[in-house]
């Protein structure tokens, strides 16, 4: 049976195969590695746009970045279910909001959705949109209306959850929870410099189809030696948590190599890309 929100791959090598069923959960094939990303390159970029009346923030660097890499090694927009891989149909990225802007407010969680093609400033629009909407007091999204039904009865949640879970599994989740869900989504990236928070590796959740977290952390000094010379540079660090069931360690590490080079250069992301690849 078909999933709402990708279509299965057959044609992988045995290894994909084979890990897939000896890693049966998410959470027993996760690798973590801290992205230490230079703050300068970034930094002169924002001040240039703000010049020209763009506001752009370093997370819309960071998730335009995370898109065009994407548009371009799409093995990193697969996920496992039930020992089988998929290409999911969608870039999405889940990030919890805290209502009202307040850091002791009441968090809620969505999705915001992408094409490979945007640009930073396509992207920019929609992290702006998406933020403005859910820090509203009095918006509620989908994800706080299914959890207010699961919670408003006693017992409901326990037997509601364990229902989603074996629906989930057996491809047969609705596909207007699917939607909804912030745990059916490309990555979940969660902004810790925003409450002045080190990075950490976000844990990842066996339930929904996430194959990979990010957590951006405050700025770090970090001693670097740069042509002979011993220097302290300022960085933003990266936790980053992936699925290794959906790629190799060398896909990961060329996407990384990638993602670092749009970090050094965010004016790269002003433009569509020449060409997107393709499962």
């Amino acid at each position: 049976m078909g999933r709402p929100d990708g279509k299965r791959i057959k044609n992988l090598s045995v290894e994909y195969l084979v890990g897939a069923h000896i890693m049966a959960k998410r959470s027993d094939a996760m690798n973590a590695i801290t992205l230490n990303i230079p703050v300068e390159p970034i930094r002169r970029y924002l001040n240039a746009k703000r010049k020209e009346g763009k506001r752009y923030g370093y997370l819309t660097v960071i998730v335009a970045a995370i898109i065009r890499v994407i548009s371009q090694y799409p093995g990193l927009n697969r996920f496992v279910i039930n020992k089988n891989i998929y290409a999911r149909n969608e870039i999405s990225i889940g990030m919890v909001v805290l209502k009202g802007g307040k850091i002791d407010g009441v968090g809620t969680m969505d999705k915001m959705r992408f094409t490979p093609d945007m640009t930073i400033e396509d992207v920019d629009r929609v992290i702006t949109e998406y933020v403005e909407k859910n820090r509203s007091e009095d918006d509620v999204n989908g994800t706080d209306k299914v959890a207010g039904i699961l919670t408003s009865i006693p017992g409901l949640l326990r037997v509601g959850v364990s229902l989603l879970k074996w629906m989930d599994k057996h491809s047969i989740m609705p596909k207007k929870i699917v939607e909804i869900s912030p745990f059916h989504c490309s990555l979940v990236l969660t902004n810790l410099a925003s409450i002045k928070t080190n990075a950490i590796y976000h844990h990842a959740y066996d339930f929904g189809t996430t194959s990979m977290t990010l957590a951006m952390g405050q700025f770090e000094n970090q001693v670097a030696v740069k042509k002979g010379e011993t220097v302290v540079e300022r960085v933003m660090p990266l936790g980053l948590v992936m699925d290794e069931r959906i790629a190799s360690g060398a896909y990961f590490a060329m996407a990384f190599h990638e993602y670092q080079k749009y970090m050094a250069d965010p004016a790269m992301l002003e433009v569509p890309p020449e060409k997107i690849v393709t499962e």
